[in-house]
C-alpha cells in the first residue's frame, strides 16, 4: 500500500464515525509512520477519545485507554509482578501500556511519578520491571489528551515529557456547517463502527519506506535553521531541541510518503513546523504577557529564513 492510498482510505474509514478533523487524522497518520507519539489538546465534548479509538480500529491495531488520575499509580501503566496461587510463583501481569495504540486519557491529572512511567516506553519502546526489561508491540503510539482550560486538580507535563511527544494537535470546534452535518448524521443513525483498512504488518512496511524517503542536503539545512531560530530569539526562554528537529524530520518524510513522494520537499516542512515545534517552545513572561503565542514566533521565522529550492 502506498502512501497516497493508505491516507485516503484511512480518512474515508474513519469519516464513518467522525464528522471532519481529517487534518488531525493527517498528523496522526504521521506520528505513526515516524514512530512519534501525539498530544491532543481540546475542550471537552469534541471527540479526542473518539479520533483515537477510530484511528486504532482502522490501522488494524490493539487499543487501550489509560484514564490518569492523581491516584493512579507507575504499576496501573506498567503492570508489575503477582503471585499466582495456582501455580504457587509469581509472574509478570502486562498493564495497559502493552498496546499498538495507548490514549493516556488527561495525561496532566497524574503525578509527576506516574507521568514519568511513560517516559521510558515513549522514549525505549519498552518497560523495566523489578530489573527485567519487557519490549513493547510494534508499532506504538501514545495519544495524551489535555484539557486546555482546566487549571485545578492538574500536574504541568515536565520538560522533558513534552519533548518526547512529536506532534501537538488542537482540536477546536468544528464551526456551524461541520456541527450541523454531525447532527444530521446522529439523527439519521448514519454513523457506523470503523473496519480495519490494513494490518500491523503492512504499516510496519510503510514504517520501513518512509525511513527510505530522502531528505537533501538543503532540506537538513532548512531543518535547522529554523531549529536554530528558536533558540536564539530574545522572546524564547526555551527553544527546539536537538531532538524536535529529530522529529520534524522524521514527520516531514512521513508526509512526503502520504502525499505520494519518496523526497522531502520545503512544503512539507514548513506545514509541519508548527504541529511539531509549537508545543517546545517557552516565551518569556513579559512576552507572553503581550499575547506573544509560540505559532506566531514560528510564522515569523518562516517568512525569514530563505526557502531552499
Amino acid at each position: 500500500m502506498d502512501g497516497k492510498e493508505f491516507i485516503t482510505s484511512l480518512k474515508n474509514e474513519i469519516s464513518r464515525e467522525v464528522v471532519g478533523d481529517e487534518e488531525v487524522i493527517e498528523l496522526l497518520a504521521v506520528a505513526l509512520l515516524s514512530q512519534g507519539h501525539v498530544i491532543l489538546e481540546g475542550v471537552p465534548g469534541v471527540a479526542k477519545t473518539t479520533i483515537a479509538k477510530a484511528f486504532a480500529n482502522a490501522i488494524g491495531l490493539s487499543f487501550s485507554r489509560i484514564q490518569l488520575t492523581p491516584d493512579l499509580m507507575p504499576a496501573d501503566i506498567t503492570g508489575g509482578m503477582i503471585f499466582d496461587q495456582k501455580i504457587s510463583e509469581f509472574r509478570m501481569k502486562k498493564g495497559p501500556i502493552f498496546a499498538n495504540v495507548v490514549l493516556a486519557d488527561e495525561i496532566n491529572r497524574a503525578t509527576p511519578k506516574t507521568q514519568s512511567a511513560l517516559l521510558e516506553a515513549m522514549q525505549e519502546r519498552q518497560v523495566t520491571i523489578e530489573g527485567n526489561t519487557y519490549p513493547l508491540p510494534e508499532p506504538f503510539i501514545v495519544i495524551a489528551t489535555m484539557n486546555p482550560i482546566e487549571q485545578e486538580g492538574i500536574y504541568e507535563l515536565p520538560e522533558a515529557q513534552v519533548d518526547r511527544f512529536m506532534i501537538k494537535i488542537k482540536i477546536g470546534y468544528l464551526g456551524s456547517e461541520g456541527e450541523l452535518l454531525l447532527l444530521r448524521r446522529k439523527e439519521r443513525g448514519e454513523f457506523s463502527s470503523v473496519k480495519p483498512i490494513t494490518t500491523p504488518e503492512k504499516i510496519i512496511s510503510m514504517i520501513e519506506k518512509v525511513r527510505n524517503v530522502l531528505a537533501s542536503k538543503p532540506i537538513l539545512t532548512y531543518i535547522y535553521e529554523i531549529a536554530s531560530k528558536t533558540r536564539m530569539d530574545e522572546r524564547i526562554l526555551l527553544g527546539a531541541s536537538p531532538r524536535a528537529s529529530e522529529h520534524l524530520l522524521f514527520s516531514s518524510k512521513a508526509l512526503a510518503f502520504l502525499r505520494g513522494r519518496n523526497y522531502v520537499i520545503p512544503d512539507d516542512v514548513k506545514d509541519l513546523t508548527t504541529p511539531v515545534l509549537a508545543h517546545r517552545l517557552k516565551i518569556k513572561a513579559e512576552f507572553s504577557l503581550d499575547g506573544l503565542k509560540p505559532e506566531d514566533v514560528i510564522v515569523e521565522i518562516l517568512e525569514e529564513i530563505e526557502v531552499p529550492k
